[in-house]
């Protein structure tokens, strides 16, 4: 009875109700802007709004009031002011410190409708301002504390739709940033491995993991790694070369390896290209086998059943095929040192390696006039292998193949390690000390350009076991050239390098045509497969099932030069009606 006449005679009088409610709202202004104020008062005020049945109405709402227009202004002055990590940790606090108002004197069912004003008011309304001024930032200097608040704040206000956005926009902008610069070329993988493994760790730490930032992430390096055709591609194989060359994975062990390998083909997986990825790495791959270059049969072997375990056994059949070729030839070349034919050549150790034409690269034969003792002893292993392989075919790859040579000096013996070319050069000095461009282009048969790089690297190079007149850098066809005879150097094995030309665009170019050939074959497969099984088709029909066959990127004009060739040999016809549909001729 007494609370019921307090709330008659005293709380339902306006003045008195009116400047309590002030009061209340003004200590706790206070509290919010950092002034000290009596909290047991405000307890006990509350408590008698409660214990008289006017909380929720008489207080709690101009309450909610008072906080959305306190916490509107405080979000667009400290918008402007802080920057967004700032700004995060103001709204951090903020949410704990009325949290904490609730326990020391608000009532435990004010809590819900506060937060949700606080979390509109300086977070929902101003998601896509926070995020322009200050996300992409956050990401590129990696701040894993201040991205995993924006995340943990914006999962409580249907945020993370929009972060989700602008990350993947991030992604493919920088991403397009890098593989769209032709001067970083030579760094551009390791540029994207450290760039997929910063925002990996992001993804991880900062997102918890979330499946939809990973398939966006996805998404972003699919779109900006395809977005220049085929160059990906051959870089990615290019840097598998170096890491699985002597010396590329100097200093590390195998787990680190494995570890760079499984990062390479998570790069791998996003190109559309993988067939100019499959021609440069296989490319590369047989240099490695046929040169002795490569670092690691494990390491190479683990690549390769990586990029089995990816694509399937259809892709990696031809790399398999190159190791079990090697092995063959080791035992082969075993077997052959212990025929009776070998045993009477001396002198001359011989190792062979033979290929299978389908499994390696092209590689365009180059006619060499061998000396004697060399010609002599290619024959002997030919016979010797068409006797236990009869109706195969031997052609001799000579630009492949390296020697190691005895070389007499003034001042003392030597071994040389050179190609086939310079070895052919050197040995007719073993008769004349003096010869002519001329003379040495006619007694080697080796073709002008090839012989003029031979010649340089063995007269201008470094070690120069030769000599030429007049002196110079380059060689003309005018030069003479003289046995080196005072030639020293402090190491009894020596390495003269083959000035090789570096992979040029040229042959870079060569590589990629004769993909772009065999995708021209895949395309004129499918088109007939396609218009076998329907009959007949319309143009975009026929489009849409190709894209959908097809793996690797194709222009639809590119498709139309297809159809025509088709047309021409008569596998297909175009519809005397309407000249975009296409009927199959059996």
């Amino acid at each position: 009875m007494g609370l019921h006449l307090f709330k008659v005679h005293i709380m339902s009088n306006s003045v008195i109700e009116r400047k309590a409610l002030s009061g209340i709202l003004s200590l706790i202004q206070q509290d919010r802007q950092g002034e000290s104020v009596d909290r047991s008062l405000l307890k006990n005020l509350l408590r008698m709004y409660s214990a008289i049945q006017l909380y929720a109405e008489g207080f709690e709402k101009a309450f909610l009031d008072a906080t959305t227009s306190f916490y509107t202004s405080e979000a667009e002055a400290c918008l402007q002011d802080l920057d967004v990590p700032e700004y995060l940790k103001h709204v951090e606090k903020r949410l704990q410190d009325e949290t904490e108002r609730v326990h020391q004197y608000l009532e435990p069912s004010t809590r819900k409708p506060l937060i949700t004003v606080l979390e509109t008011r300086l977070l929902k309304s101003h998601v896509d301002a926070i995020i322009a001024k200050g996300f992409d930032n956050l990401i590129k200097e990696n701040r894993l504390s201040d991205l995993t608040r924006m995340y943990n704040l914006f999962s409580k206000v249907s945020g993370l739709d929009s972060l989700k956005l602008a990350w993947k926009e991030y992604i493919k902008k920088t991403g397009i940033e890098y593989v769209t610069n032709a001067e970083a070329e030579n760094d551009l993988v390791q540029n994207l491995l450290d760039f997929y493994s910063s925002l990996d760790n992001i993804l991880m730490t900062a997102f918890a993991s979330n499946k939809a930032y990973y398939y966006s992430m996805k998404e972003a390096f699919e779109h900006f790694i395809n977005a220049r055709q085929n160059k990906p591609a051959e870089l990615i194989a290019k840097y598998v070369d170096q890491r699985l060359r002597v010396g590329g994975t100097k200093g590390m062990n195998e787990e680190e390896l494995e570890m760079i390998l499984e990062r390479v083909i998570t790069l791998f997986r996003y190109i559309q290209g993988k067939d100019v990825f499959e021609a440069f790495y296989k490319k590369d791959l047989a240099k490695r086998l046929l040169l002795g270059k490569s670092a690691s049969v494990d390491a190479e072997k683990l690549m390769i059943s990586k990029l089995k375990t990816e694509c399937g056994g259809t892709f990696t059949n031809k790399l398999e095929g190159m190791f079990k070729d090697i092995d063959l030839s080791k035992d082969l070349v075993n077997s052959f040192k212990q025929s009776k034919e070998a045993r009477e050549l001396k002198d001359i150790e011989l190792n062979v390696f033979v290929l299978t034409t389908g499994y390696w690269p092209p590689y365009t034969p180059i006619e060499v006039q061998l000396p004697k003792e060399l010609a002599e002893y290619q024959e002997v292993f030919k016979t010797f292998y068409l006797k236990q392989y009869s109706g195969r075919r031997l052609t001799w790859q000579n630009s492949l193949g390296y020697c190691t040579l005895r070389a007499h000096f003034t001042k003392g013996r030597k071994e040389l390690a050179v190609s086939l070319f310079q070895t052919v050069v050197l040995m007719l000095f073993n008769s004349s000390d003096k010869l002519s461009f001329k003379e040495i282009a006619d007694a080697t048969g080796i073709e002008q350009k090839e012989l003029c790089r031979t010649l340089q690297s063995l007269a201008c190079a470094k070690l120069r076991v030769l000599q030429k007149e007049p002196k110079g850098k380059d060689v003309n066809p005018e030069d003479v050239f003289y046995f080196n005879k005072d030639f020293t150097h402090k190491l009894f094995r020596l390495k003269i390098n083959a000035i090789q030309m570096k992979e040029t665009v040229e042959e870079n170019q060569k590589t990629t045509d004769s993909v772009f050939q065999d995708r021209q074959y895949q395309v004129d497969a499918a088109i007939v497969r396609i218009m076998k099984t329907r009959k007949k088709l319309s143009h975009q029909m026929l489009l849409a099932e190709l894209f959908k066959q097809l793996k690797f990127p194709i222009k639809p004009q590119d498709v139309k030069k297809r159809i025509e060739s088709l047309i021409e040999r008569e596998y297909l016809e175009r519809d005397a009606d309407n000249p975009q549909n296409y009927t199959y001729l059996a």
